[in-house]
């Protein structure tokens, strides 16, 4: 038995060296192929092919002959061009892997770029090993390596990726360390592998979010071994997918020191941007009993608020919970277990003992049930009802005193002198009530959330179709003014009076210097004051301006038709901030001069029934009363009365 498997063996080696010597040897394939570029015709077609020999020896492949690789080539010279080099030939454990690689899937799907062997690791006969710093593989040049590709949105487009992963790398503390000349800095091999790279769904991928501890693990193994025996590393272990892992706090590309205040787990950002994305709502609530509204029960405490204000060193969730070692309160070995709590506190707060850390950290916290918090909630309690009927019983109090001078105002016997007209006051009243519809009904459309929804009783529908009732009405009764100012003789004086000129600048000038003490005469403004003025026409050009864009939000397809779609979202932000200045302008400046001015208080009831005093005349529209001027004295007793005001000045 021995004997034959002697001559098997025998007869195997020498059929290798027959066929090893009919093969052309190296040295006969670099007479032609060296420093040059050789085409020869062979079955009608043209073949170039350049091989550098120095490079060759100098590369891994060096000690191989050409015949090693261009298994293809039996004689010298030859005619034929050489197959394609199958590297699995060799490297069938490399190809395997590669063969079951999101690239090798890749390579298969028309139309999708992908790299091959030779894309990382270099020129054929130039390949280097990975431990040479020149070699497309070494780990310092990984990142540019895989960036050919990854970093490039073209090419990444056509699988229907992104770059931005890679060019977030670069900016992560891995990536710059690498560039830095951190030889130990994770690269990209460090965390997808090299050959077998799969899809994060893929459970067998070192990036499966069940793998991840265990792939970060292989750089920073202390803090994968705290991980592992926290809380949330226990409830990975358990396969429960919302537990987080590594990548869930600190990024996935984008990791970052914690001091660099973009990083998530900085200590301004711990609290809203990570653990909030867990500990804030109620569906671990619902789901596994653990408190949820965690942030903003720490919001509303001292060390929330100082956070907001920008404290360095307020304490966070990590400077309470720990960092990678979060425990349940009641494992022993918890920082927030009740026997260390003073030690905890104690990390800044000198002295703490265990009645100071009996306070609540969370306040309000709607799961507690401890004394402090019981009678935190009675007290907030109380007081909400005790404010509410004090203040409120303040406000019923002055209003009551409001309406009598109102009522008073609205009943002075001077009050004979007609400003404005049935027609201007029906249109002013039917455009207030349509306005402050818009403003309620806009801004709660824009924020669905707050007390202004909650004034239309939190329904969608009420605030859309109101909205929208409203804006056509305005636009009829902006329809109603145009032809009013155009057809009627009150209305194209009204219009005329409303324009501006240069006195309205001296007036606005003497105005400024008659308050400041400058002048001892107040300006005679005519008919309007520039004030006036400048609200009409901003009343006019804000109109057109919401008009125009509300329809475009109202009739978003229609617009689409004819103009690009951002359009519509530029009008969506005219029509936004528009709104902000108008209500402003009116709670600001419209409110004053009809609610709060000396003159005036406690209200100008001219939009009501069109009259003022002479007093109020001659105060405000003085240059009405010039010669000249419009009479504006409709009575005959406000003629008398206003003749005797002059023989007495």
């Amino acid at each position: 038995m021995r004997w034959r498997l002697f001559l098997a063996a025998m007869l195997t080696v020498c059929a290798a060296s027959a066929q090893k010597a009919s093969e052309p040897a190296a040295l006969d394939c670099l007479s032609c192929h060296s420093d040059s570029t050789l085409t020869s015709e062979a079955g009608g077609k043209t073949h170039s092919v350049f091989v550098d020999g120095k490079r060759l020896g100098n590369s891994v492949h060096g000690v191989l002959g050409c015949a090693d690789c261009h298994t293809g080539i039996k004689a010298y010279p030859h005619d034929l061009a050489p197959a394609k080099v199958n590297c699995a030939a060799c490297h069938a454990d490399a190809q395997s892997a590669y063969d079951h690689s999101v690239h090798a899937s890749a390579v298969a799907t028309p139309g999708v770029r992908a790299p091959g062997c030779l894309d990382c690791h270099g020129k054929p006969h130039d390949i280097l090993p990975s431990t040479d710093a020149d070699s497309p593989t070494f780990h310092a040049r990984i990142p540019q390596t895989c960036g050919a590709c990854h970093g490039e949105n073209f090419v990444m487009k056509t699988a229907g990726l992104s770059a931005q992963p890679f060019l977030s790398y670069q900016q992560s503390v891995h990536g710059k360390a690498v560039a830095a000349g951190n030889l130990k800095a994770a690269v990209c091999t460090d965390c997808h592998r090299n050959h077998e790279i799969l899809a994060a769904g893929d459970s067998k991928s070192p990036i499966f979010k069940f793998n991840v501890p265990q792939t970060c693990s292989h750089c920073h193994s202390n803090v994968a071994h705290e991980f592992q025996a926290s809380i949330h590393g226990q409830a990975l272990q358990r396969g429960n997918w919302q537990a987080p892992v590594c990548t869930d706090c600190h990024g996935i590309h984008t990791i970052k020191k914690h001091l660099d205040p973009s990083s998530p787990v900085a200590a301004q950002n711990l609290a809203l941007a990570t653990c909030a994305q867990c500990h804030e709502g109620m569906r671990l609530s619902r789901e596994f009993g653990v408190p949820g509204m965690r942030v903003s029960t720490y919001l509303g405490s001292y060390h929330g608020m100082a956070s907001k204000l920008g404290s360095a060193v307020v304490a966070n969730c990590a400077s309470c919970h720990g960092v990678h070692n979060i425990l349940p309160s009641s494992d022993p070995r918890s920082s927030i277990n009740p026997a260390h709590l003073a030690e905890t506190c104690g990390k800044c707060h000198n002295g703490a003992t265990a009645k100071f850390a009996l306070s609540k950290v969370h306040v309000d916290a709607p799961l507690s049930s401890d004394a402090g918090t019981i009678g935190t909630l009675w007290v907030r309690r109380i007081y909400i009802l005790l404010i509410s009927v004090t203040i409120g019983g303040m406000l019923l109090h002055n209003f009551l005193l409001w309406r009598r001078s109102a009522l008073l105002r609205l009943h002075d016997p001077g009050r004979t002198i007609e400003r404005i007209n049935r027609t201007q006051r029906l249109q002013h009243l039917v455009l207030l009530i349509s306005f402050i519809v818009l403003a309620i009904t806009g801004f709660a459309l824009k924020y669905p959330d707050s007390w202004i929804a909650g004034l239309l009783g939190w329904n969608e529908a009420v605030r859309r179709i109101g909205h929208r009732i409203a804006a056509a009405v305005m636009l009829a009764v902006g329809a109603w003014h145009l032809c009013y100012i155009a057809i009627q003789k009150d209305g194209r004086q009204l219009f005329r009076d409303f324009l501006p000129g240069m006195a309205d600048l001296r007036d606005f000038r003497d105005t400024i210097l008659y308050n400041l003490g400058r002048r001892s005469v107040a300006p005679r403004y005519p008919r309007f004051s520039y004030g006036e003025k400048v609200e009409y026409l901003s009343l006019i050009w804000g109109t057109c301006l919401m008009a125009i864009t509300g329809l475009m939000l109202w009739f978003p397809t229609l617009v689409s038709r004819w103009l690009p779609r951002w359009t519509v979202d530029i009008a969506g932000a005219f029509h936004f901030y528009e709104a902000i200045l108008a209500v402003l302008a009116i709670l600001v400046w419209h409110f004053y001069f009809v609610l709060f001015d000396s003159e005036i208080y406690p209200i100008n009831w001219a939009f009501w029934d069109g009259k003022v005093s002479e007093h109020y005349l001659r105060t405000h529209h003085a240059g009405m009363l010039q010669p000249g001027a419009a009479d504006p004295l409709r009575s005959a007793s406000g003629r008398a009365r206003a003749a005797e005001s002059s023989a007495d000045d």
